[in-house]
């Protein structure tokens, strides 16, 4: 496992990392805490020592797993995100009042004195133009609740206007089908030296290689019923992208890149990009976490391999999701 640094928190953290949204309980299943706390464990073994969770992920108990582990290993970072447990949406949930409840909760939750890293979780962009949404973040890391803040974001546009604030770093989806991150903000991102988590990065499973255009999804599982974005933003699911067509797209660069291990390639190809402090992929149950992890040592793509992502990416996804996030 290799290790980078977490922009303005100074953590060193490992560059393949955890996600939890998934954690003890795949894609929509009901949450087993047994299975979250065995692949938190098996994470840890393989060098992982970096976690993302949320307030809203599974009531909670996301977060309280975490919590638990971390105490347990004082050597782990975690980021946790704020602001979206509650529906429907409302920019009230992203007022003083709310963040400063958030938190507490979320404090509450982990069983700890300070968070590592608050994320606000997915912000409209109406909000980055009401500075008290950070100045409320400043006040808290000021009380000594919160050690770090940053944000996660859907669009480009509002990473680069996060940038107007004292932000430690943003969470973005980044991936083989969504490259336009690398565009202009990752090098706004290293002149602030603001970290950047690379979230959803195997692209809901396409970049797995595994699915099938017959493959068939649960009704509980996001990837069948936030298509069109039913249930909250649909570049979150596939990365935007049809699904058809990120199949095929997934299929081409398996073949090209000569690999039956897509998701560990589309794993290290992020981490080409120097901007990047972690990858964050999901994993439910600990078997996973091998094929995650392996992706730190993989030897570096080669150029042509990384034109020939392009070209995939230039001939099959760009337009329009390109231009939508």
């Amino acid at each position: 496992m290799n290790y980078r640094t977490l922009g303005q928190t100074g953590f060193k953290v490992s560059d393949v990392s955890l996600g939890t949204w998934q954690l003890g309980g795949k894609w929509g299943a009901p949450f087993d805490q047994a299975d979250a706390e065995a692949t938190l464990a098996a994470a840890y073994e393989k060098g992982v020592n970096f976690f993302d969770t949320a307030d809203g992920y599974q009531d909670g108990a996301s977060e309280k797993v975490v919590g638990a582990f971390v105490k347990q290993h004082p050597d782990v970072h975690y980021t946790t995100k704020i602001g979206r447990k509650e529906v429907p949406l409302s920019l009230d949930h992203f007022d003083p009042a709310h963040l400063r409840r958030y938190v507490d909760e979320s404090l509450q939750n982990m069983g700890v004195e300070a968070l590592d890293l608050v994320l606000l979780h997915c912000p409209p962009m109406q909000t980055y133009y009401q500075p008290e949404m950070f100045w409320t973040l400043d006040q808290l890391k000021q009380a000594g609740k919160i050690k770090n803040y940053g944000v996660s974001v859907e669009r480009v546009e509002e990473a680069i206007k996060a940038l107007d604030y004292d932000i430690a770093a943003v969470e973005i989806i980044f991936n083989m089908f969504r490259l336009r991150p690398a565009e202009l903000f990752f090098d706004l991102a290293k002149q602030h030296n603001v970290g950047i988590l690379a979230r959803v990065p195997l692209a809901s499973g396409l970049l797995t290689g595994k699915l099938t255009q017959d493959t068939q999804f649960a009704p509980t599982d996001q990837r069948a019923n936030n298509r069109h974005g039913e249930l909250f933003d649909k570049g979150e699911t596939f990365s935007g992208v049809d699904y058809a067509t990120g199949v095929d797209a997934a299929n081409e660069l398996k073949t090209r890149l000569g690999t039956d291990n897509l998701a560990a390639l589309a794993l290290r190809y992020i981490l080409m990009y120097d901007a990047v402090s972690a990858v964050i992929p999901g994993a439910s149950n600990p078997g996973q976490i091998e094929r995650n992890t392996i992706a730190s040592d993989l030897p570096a793509l080669t150029p042509a391999q990384m034109a020939l992502v392009q070209d995939v990416y230039n001939q099959r996804i760009k337009k329009p999701v390109h231009y939508l996030w």
